[in-house]
């Protein structure tokens, strides 16, 4: 009795945990939405398990850089506003682009007094997952700075409900990916001339662990057949590893002091979970998440750490190197994704800023 007793307590805390850590606010219909909640359950008790057993390591130093100048999309909340207020901190010009400069501008200014920072702090319109305007965004940011030091690929969505872009691409893929791939080949040349020796000049984006259970759908990118939340996120996060190793390959090749680097904040309690289960039970991701501030160390920490100098192409997670996409270690992969985008967007020469 004692022993059945036990099972069904272990069953029942098992399908509770489920049921509060889904993806989505509704059950699962099909066997492809079953396997990836599972996939996801897995995956997200590994990230906790990580967060908790490396926190001692996730720790990033700020120092002053008064004559740096960093873009970053987003920022305006969570994990971004963090990053901002940590760069401010360093007293770098900082670049936000945003969907409303002002709500942008009052978010920082609620966590940072404005007028007493060095930092120096400027928001721009910018819609990632709407190619026009990041186009419009770059433009206008090259034709200000000649030199970007530092380029935070930051902004994204997380199970949200499958939507198209006005330029026909799934959201996840445009705004966490497609918009990053387009601004970044857009800034290069700005990158490029702000990196010298010692000193390389830094892309980093904010990718997730969840790369470890994508795959890139490249017959059906937008996902029409079958559309599930959770597998668009991870195909988008596991996209931007491909990118971040393919661009180290051709940074090297042509010995530019630019590097780029991806990164995993970990799993942080922020709006991203808007449309996951876990909505119901704030306090436990109050419990077991990173809070906004512990998600943007890892990110900063990529940005300005010394001791990454010169070490590109690294997937980073609380601070340090960190398990990747097996896919993702060949190169032939990483290329054949970083091409498919390059076609995508017609680009016949990569990092060109045309």
């Amino acid at each position: 009795m004692i022993l059945l007793l036990a099972i069904v307590v272990v069953v029942g805390l098992l399908v509770f945990g489920f049921l509060i850590t889904k993806t989505t606010k509704e059950l699962p219909k099909t066997w492809l939405e079953w396997k990836t909640e599972f996939k996801y359950q897995y995956i997200g008790a590994l990230g906790l398990v990580h967060d908790a057993q490396y926190a001692s390591r996730d720790r990033v130093t700020l120092y002053k850089q008064p004559d740096r100048i960093a873009v970053i999309t987003g920022g305006n909340r969570g994990i971004g506003l963090r990053i901002v207020e940590k760069l401010l901190a360093c007293d770098m010009t900082v670049i936000m682009g945003v969907r409303d400069p002002d709500i942008a501008k009052s978010a920082v200014g609620a966590i940072v007094d404005l007028g007493q920072t060095k930092g120096q702090l400027i928001c721009e319109q910018l819609d990632v997952g709407d190619l026009k305007s990041v186009r419009s965004f770059a433009q206008r940011i090259a034709q200000k700075y000649p030199k970007i030091d530092v380029l935070l690929n930051n902004a994204g969505i997380m199970f949200a409900p499958f939507k198209l872009t006005d330029d026909g691409y799934e959201s996840h893929f445009a705004i966490n990916y497609l918009g990053h791939f387009l601004l970044t080949h857009l800034l290069l040349p700005q990158l490029r001339a702000a990196g010298r020796q010692g000193k390389n000049a830094r892309i980093v984006n904010v990718s997730s662990c969840v790369n470890l259970i994508g795959s890139i759908n490249y017959k059906d990118i937008n996902g029409l057949q079958g559309y599930n939340p959770g597998a668009a996120y991870s195909q988008s996060k596991l996209a931007q590893i491909f990118f971040t190793r393919h661009l180290q390959t051709l940074l090297d090749r042509e010995q530019s002091h630019v590097q780029v680097n991806v990164v995993h904040p970990g799993i942080v309690d922020t709006d991203l979970f808007e449309h996951s289960a876990t909505t119901s039970v704030p306090f436990l991701k109050k419990i077991f998440f990173k809070t906004p501030e512990r998600g943007s160390r890892t990110v900063v920490f990529a940005a300005i750490d010394p001791s990454l100098e010169g070490r590109g192409g690294i997937y980073l997670s609380n601070c340090s190197k960190g398990p990747v996409h097996a896919s993702a270690k060949n190169p032939s992969k990483c290329e054949k994704c970083f091409q498919f985008s390059c076609d995508l967007l017609k680009i016949k020469e990569y990092g060109t800023g045309k």
